[in-house]
């Protein structure tokens, strides 16, 4: 390491020259630092670095800064004999030698709030249309497949099925199955209280087969199959295959979106008749080890306390959530636009509103069968 120098000769022709020697490192620039500052101000100056042997970026900063003020002051400074290296540092200190940037002041909080609401108020306008205009599109091919006898792409259609159904059986079977013991433990442990333990096949067999089964169910389906459709249609669009159906006459729509319908439709119909029984099964394993219920009692006891009508009122919604989860996921996907960023944004939005659809439809078949006597 050698020591930093600094030598200012006098003005000729009104102009002085700073000669800058050593090592302007951080090790070594220390004690030619103070006198950076006492370098006049008050005329032109040439700074030779040809005597610089190594120059990091506090070096850089000194000959800088000496830049700025003199620039500020109205002075003309150049470098001299600088290597490429020692301009190239110089140069990339002085592009990041911006002052802070201050922050807007602060508006009437009340006025940003609301126009955050309108703003949100009218892109879900926005959206909501969209939907329904993809719905309303949807349900034409739909139509026009089923009543028209369109052509229909059962390859597809079987493919999606084993996607949505065969392949989420496992996790439908385990889920179902603990919440069936969960219900059946609950529901003991409060109704003991009153010694009705046995009123819990009742409790077991209503919820499950018209509410919480078909529920959580569609819940399961639109976290796993419903954020699949957003993301892989959501891809497709970004890889421009779906331009490429439309420039050669084949309709998304009729190739992608009704496969996936019908198949969501016919898979939600079987899996939540399937998990209803996975969750008796576990609640009936519970009541069989915990209250003595038998079996053959338990079942027997299941027939006699849950109406038909439970079960039908279960399987009609189950293809009405379906329906929903698929069309809500194939509507975000062909949403996406942009950049892969936009694929998550879209996957997120299709799992949030699926669910939240599904709900607020149980909400509305809860109150609406009430009405008509299905109690």
């Amino acid at each position: 390491m050698t020591a930093a120098t600094l030598h200012l000769d006098d003005a000729q022709g009104g102009r002085r020259t700073l000669h800058l020697g050593g090592d302007l490192t951080v090790a070594s620039v220390g004690a030619v630092a103070p006198d950076f500052a006492s370098v006049p101000r008050d005329g032109d100056l040439t700074i030779d670095l040809a005597d610089v042997g190594r120059i990091d970026t506090t070096g850089a900063w000194l000959v800088h800064k000496l830049l700025r003020d003199l620039d500020g002051a109205g002075k003309k400074a150049d470098l001299d004999g600088a290597s490429d290296d020692a301009k190239r540092l110089i140069d990339q200190v002085a592009a990041n030698d911006k002052p802070a940037q201050r922050r807007p002041p602060h508006g009437n909080r009340a006025v940003e709030r609301l126009d955050t609401i309108g703003r949100a108020v009218v892109a879900a306008t926005y959206t909501l249309g969209e939907f329904l205009a993809f719905l309303g599109q949807t349900l034409v091919v739909l139509f026009q497949t089923i009543v028209e006898r369109r052509p229909l792409r059962w390859n597809a259609v079987v493919h999606q099925m084993e996607v949505v159904g065969a392949n989420a059986l496992g996790i439908v079977t385990l889920l179902l199955f603990l919440v069936g013991i969960v219900v059946a433990q609950q529901g003991a442990v409060q109704l003991r209280q009153f010694g009705a333990e046995v009123f819990t096949v009742n409790l077991i067999g209503r919820s499950v087969v018209r509410e919480l089964g078909i529920l959580l169910v569609a819940i399961m389906v639109a976290g796993r199959s419903g954020s699949a459709f957003a993301a892989q249609i959501g891809s497709m669009k970004l890889n421009e295959e779906i331009d490429a159906m439309r420039s050669i006459g084949m309709s998304p729509t009729e190739v992608l979106v009704v496969p996936r319908v019908i198949a969501m439709v016919v898979m939600m119909l079987l899996l939540s008749l399937y998990g209803a029984v996975m969750a008796i099964i576990g609640g009936g394993l519970f009541c069989w080890i915990s209250l003595n219920i038998p079996p053959a009692s338990f079942v027997q006891r299941i027939q006699d306390v849950t109406p038909l009508s439970d079960l039908l009122i279960g399987l009609f919604k189950a293809p009405v959530f379906g329906f929903i989860i698929a069309v809500t996921g194939c509507f975000q996907g062909m949403e996406v636009t942009g950049n892969a960023e936009s694929v998550g944004l879209r996957t997120t939005q299709a799992v949030v509103q699926s669910i939240f659809l599904v709900i607020v439809l149980d909400a509305f078949f809860a109150v609406f069968f009430t009405a008509l006597g299905f109690i």
